[in-house]
């Protein structure tokens, strides 16, 4: 791969956050397109069951052992992403530009074919197959963990056009980045904090405080609760945290996995009973990779827990709180929580 052909990493000096900017630049026309279409039609859809040939660099698949169909032989497959930002070959090549920081955009883009078929959710299919995509995410992170240059890796899922979504097939995505992303620092440091002044989880209190409540718990299973955050930052947002206090998704259980399933299911579930043609994203947040710097965040094990969030797409960010990081929220957590109840 030629120096030419990798993205880069700029750093913001003001807020500490890196921008990837990409090395092919997008001209005005590609910005004006028709975004109302939705994605790709089964007919020429190639990550549907029986087109794996038309897809370079399978990185890894759920086989479906029990199937005598050629073109069904797989649960889940991982393949590398068509465009992507964050690219396995080169080196990081940490470097200057006057006051300004950048680097190689190196690090993993993955697309997680979540079913064989093009219109069936893998919550539709049944809680095994929801366990067999949470089981690809689970072995996924922890595969490239082991990668020294790679700080943190992020699984998420777009579903419905305004949620970023243009494949029509049901996915996940995964990037792993050469660093800790300023969303997720910003929730290490407040972790860290809350520690060193309480000597508890933050995540576990919180969790302790919404089940003591109850006004905006949503689900409570045997591993896990589902509830709407006191201070949303969107109507309906929802976070699943898991009960037992872990820092690193990848070190879920057996049956800690199958619970989730569950519970991610039925909550996608009923978001989708309540609002159909709804739009959303939903991502997990764990520990930044460990190997090989265990000591680097010194009490990571103890302060953070990771989570997933399920974010609805109903709102369009105004002037005022991109300007401001300010949000307003039109349903209470409470009412969103007793809707999402009910259903």
């Amino acid at each position: 791969m030629k120096k030419t052909d990798l993205n880069e990493l700029r750093k913001d000096p003001l807020l500490g956050r890196w921008i990837a900017v990409l090395s092919e630049s997008v001209p005005p026309s590609e910005y004006r397109q028709d975004l109302s279409s939705e994605g790709v039609h089964e007919k020429s859809c190639i990550l549907c069951a029986g087109r794996e040939s038309e897809t370079a660099g399978e990185i890894m698949l759920v086989r479906n052992a029990s199937s005598t169909n050629v073109s069904h032989k797989w649960w889940t497959r991982v393949i590398p992403n068509f465009n992507p930002v964050f690219k396995v070959e080169g080196e990081l090549g940490r470097r200057g530009e006057g006051m300004y920081d950048k680097m190689n955009s190196i690090g993993a883009n993955e697309v997680i074919i979540e079913s064989p078929h093009h219109n069936v959710q893998p919550e539709d299919m049944g809680l095994e197959q929801m366990s067999r995509v949470i089981q690809t995410y689970r072995d996924r992170i922890s595969d490239l963990e082991k990668d020294s240059r790679l700080r943190y890796t992020l699984i998420y899922k777009n579903h419905g056009i305004s949620a970023g979504s243009h494949l029509g097939h049901p996915v996940s995505h995964l990037a792993s980045t050469p660093v800790i992303p300023k969303r997720v620092k910003e929730e290490l440091d407040g972790a860290k904090q809350y520690f060193a002044y309480k000597e508890r989880c933050i995540f576990c209190d919180v969790m302790r405080e919404e089940l003591r409540v109850g006004s905006r718990v949503i689900l409570e299973t045997r591993h896990f609760a589902a509830f709407c955050p006191y201070a949303s930052k969107f109507p309906f947002e929802t976070w699943i945290l898991p009960k037992r206090h872990n820092c690193a998704f990848q070190d879920i259980r057996s049956d800690e996995l199958e619970d989730l399933a569950l519970i991610l299911s039925s909550m996608l579930k009923k978001l989708r009973t309540l609002f159909p043609d709804l739009s959303y994203n939903y991502f997990i947040h764990s520990a930044p990779n460990r190997v090989p710097r265990k000591d680097h965040w010194h009490t990571l094990g103890e302060d953070f827990h990771w989570h997933l969030e399920i974010m609805p797409r109903f709102l369009r960010t105004s002037g005022f709180e991109w300007g401001s990081g300010f949000y307003i929220l039109p349903t209470s957590p409470e009412d969103a929580a007793k809707y999402l109840r009910e259903v």
